[in-house]
């Protein structure tokens, strides 16, 4: 089966145990305590903050292996389905070359408004099917987010479609196949961002969607 990227998208980083498995970094796993959010938005979270605290050596581990897993514009992801991409392989190798340049950026922390408001639109997007960061009430980001508090410095959303774990909800954000202005990109690199809110669901279309807000800082009502 072949899906589509979909519309909006489409970091001593980790040690291995005896099993084969990473081990998660304290300092990175900020989401780890926060009860009002699920296995795999803490995973995004800390996913995050593996690639913001070393984006050359996260690219040169994650993303630029990938490339040997294309044909022509078919990703074959491994061990999960393959992808329809719009740029081919060319997306992946521009990205890799860009966070080669990039330096560390500060760690997110976990921000229970912003995954409200989060939480609010992936909701109205699995009841209506639709793509986008405007809402069936004709809401936007930024009065979703004023609903739950005060955010400070400035925010941002990104929306990821079709993605079923977190390593490729953060890979194909940061790639961002389709997308000419590399906007998702540059707002997972945005030093100015310090605390994130994660809510991941069902989509009716791409069957998993997973909506990410971000903020300078929030003030809760």
């Amino acid at each position: 089966m072949i899906r589509t990227a979909g519309i909006l998208i489409l970091v001593g980083l980790i040690s291995i145990c005896a099993s084969g498995k990473e081990t998660k970094r304290a300092d990175l796993n900020t989401a780890a305590n926060a009860s009002y959010l699920s296995s795999l938005e803490k995973e995004v979270i800390y996913e995050i903050n593996l690639f913001r605290s070393n984006p050359a050596k996260y690219s040169e581990q994650y993303i630029a292996p990938l490339a040997k897993y294309y044909d022509s514009k078919i990703l074959r992801y491994p061990g999960d389905k393959s992808i329809r991409t719009v740029e081919g392989v060319r997306a992946l190798n521009e990205c890799v070359r860009e966070l080669k340049k990039m330096s560390y950026k500060p760690i997110l922390n976990p921000d229970k408004s912003l995954s409200l408001s989060a939480r609010d639109h992936q909701l109205d997007q699995q009841k209506s099917g639709l793509t986008g960061h405007t809402g069936t009430d004709h809401s936007n980001l930024r009065q979703r987010i004023e609903r739950y508090g005060t955010w400070q410095t400035r925010i941002g959303e990104n929306i990821a479609y079709g993605n079923s774990n977190a390593r490729q909800i953060v890979v194909f954000l940061l790639i961002d196949d389709g997308v000419r202005d590399r906007g998702h990109r540059a707002t997972l690199l945005n030093p100015d961002f310090k605390v994130v809110g994660v809510a991941c669901g069902k989509h009716p279309v791409y069957e998993t969607m997973c909506v990410l807000d971000f903020a300078g800082g929030m003030i809760e009502k």
